[in-house]
C-alpha cells in the first residue's frame, strides 16, 4: 500500500465556506450568525468535491488511502472564542467523517481541535474524544500557536498541554503538529509561518523531557520537519549544550516527518539526515502548492516522485510509503486490517 498521511479537505463544497462567513460575521453581529443545522451538505455533494479532486489525484499518483483531515488555513483558531472554533470544529470533522465513510477503502478521518488563545487545552478534550470514538478519526491535528502568528501559547511540553496528551496515550493516537492561518502580517501562512511552526515545535521538544512522562505520545511534524533536517547538526547541538540525550534517543523515539517536501534535493536530504523509520509518507495535495514545476513537468506536490527516485533500498521505501504510518497510526492500521489489508 501506499498511504498518504497529510491530506487536508481544500476542495469541500462552497456551503461550507459560505457557512463559516456567517459565522465569522456572527462574532459582531449575533443576529446573522448561523446554526449548525443549516449547513447543508449532501453526500452527492461531497462525492463530487472529491472524486473530481483528491481521488483523481489519488489515483493519477498510485496512492491508496489518505489520512483526511479539515483545511488546516480554515481552522483559524485565533477567530472568535471557544464556543466559535467548538462549533466549527465540530462541523469540519463531521465532514470529514462522512468523507471517510462514503469512501472507506480511499480515506481515513482524522480531526481539529476546538482550540482558541488563552482557553484551556483541556476544554478541547470532549471533542477529541468525540472524533476518535464518535467518527472514527485515527489521528488528531494539533496547533501549538491558536493565535495565528502570534505565538502566545506556552510551549508544547508545559503541563497545560497534558490533559490533550493523556487522551492521546489513552487512545494511542498520534497528533499531527500543524497550525493555521497567519494574522499577522509578518508571517506569510504557508511560506513562513506552518515551516516557522514546524521547526519551533521541535526545539520546543527538544528543550523538554515531555516524552519522560508520555513514552508512548507521538507527533508528526509536518513540511518535512521545517528547517530541522537542513539544520540536523545546529539542533544536535543545541541538545549537547542543554545535558540532553543525542535526538535519536531524546526523541526519535517519539517524532516523526513527513514527506511534504516538494523538489528532489529536499527528499534527498530528509531521507539521508533523518532515520527512515521516522519519515513518512504524504504529499499534502490540492494544498498549498498546486502548480506544476516547469522544470518537470510535474506537480510540486507529487511527492511519491521524489521518494521511489531517492535510491532507498526496497524494505527501507515500502516503511516510508506505509509500514511507518500504520505503526505510528495505530487505529489506522487496526482499520486497514479489519478491511484485509
Amino acid at each position: 500500500m501506499i498511504i498518504d498521511c497529510h491530506g487536508h479537505y481544500t476542495t469541500a463544497p462552497p456551503a461550507l465556506e459560505a457557512w463559516r462567513d456567517r459565522q465569522i460575521a456572527g462574532i459582531t453581529d449575533p443576529s446573522v450568525a448561523p446554526s449548525p443545522d443549516e449547513l447543508r451538505i449532501g453526500d452527492d455533494e461531497l462525492r463530487e468535491s472529491i472524486e473530481s479532486n483528491q481521488l483523481r489525484l489519488m489515483d493519477e499518483r498510485g496512492i491508496d488511502l489518505t489520512v483526511f483531515s479539515p483545511r488546516a488555513s480554515f481552522m483559524a483558531h485565533h477567530l472568535g472564542d471557544f464556543a466559535i472554533s467548538a462549533q466549527w470544529a465540530a462541523l469540519c470533522n463531521d465532514l470529514c467523517h462522512r468523507v471517510s465513510a462514503l469512501f472507506p477503502d480511499r480515506f481515513a478521518p482524522a480531526a481539529m481541535l476546538p482550540q482558541s488563545p488563552g482557553v484551556d487545552p483541556a476544554t478541547c478534550v470532549p471533542e477529541l474524544v468525540r472524533s476518535v470514538a464518535e467518527l472514527g478519526a485515527v489521528a488528531i491535528n494539533l496547533n501549538p500557536d491558536p493565535s495565528g502568528g502570534h505565538w502566545t501559547a506556552p510551549p508544547l511540553t508545559d503541563r497545560s498541554w497534558y490533559p490533550i496528551y493523556e487522551k492521546m496515550a489513552e487512545y494511542d493516537i498520534p497528533a499531527m503538529i500543524h497550525v493555521s492561518t497567519s494574522c499577522n502580517p509578518a508571517f506569510h501562512t504557508t511560506g513562513a509561518h506552518y515551516l516557522n511552526a514546524d521547526t519551533t515545535a521541535f526545539m520546543q521538544l527538544l528543550q523538554g523531557d515531555l516524552f519522560a512522562d508520555f513514552p508512548t505520545l507521538k507527533f508528526v511534524i509536518p513540511h518535512g520537519g521545517g528547517a530541522v533536517p537542513y539544520h540536523w547538526g545546529r539542533f544536535r547541538g543545541l541538545a549537547m549544550a542543554s545535558k540532553k540525550p543525542e535526538l535519536e534517543e531524546h526523541l526519535m523515539h517519539n517524532v516523526f516527518f513527513d514527506t511534504c517536501v516538494y523538489h528532489q534535493p529536499g527528499i534527498d536530504l530528509l531521507l539521508n539526515v533523518i532515520p527512515t523509520k521516522n519519515v513518512l509518507f504524504a504529499s499534502e495535495m490540492i494544498g498549498a502548492v498546486r502548480d506544476i514545476d516547469p522544470r518537470t513537468g510535474h506537480h510540486f506536490d507529487d511527492t511519491r516522485r521524489y521518494v521511489t527516485a531517492a535510491g532507498l533500498p526496497e524494505t527501507d521505501l515500502a516503511a516510508v510509503l506505509s509500514g511507518n504510518t500504520r505503526t505510528v497510526y495505530p487505529r489506522l492500521d487496526a482499520r486497514l486490517s479489519e478491511q484485509g489489508r
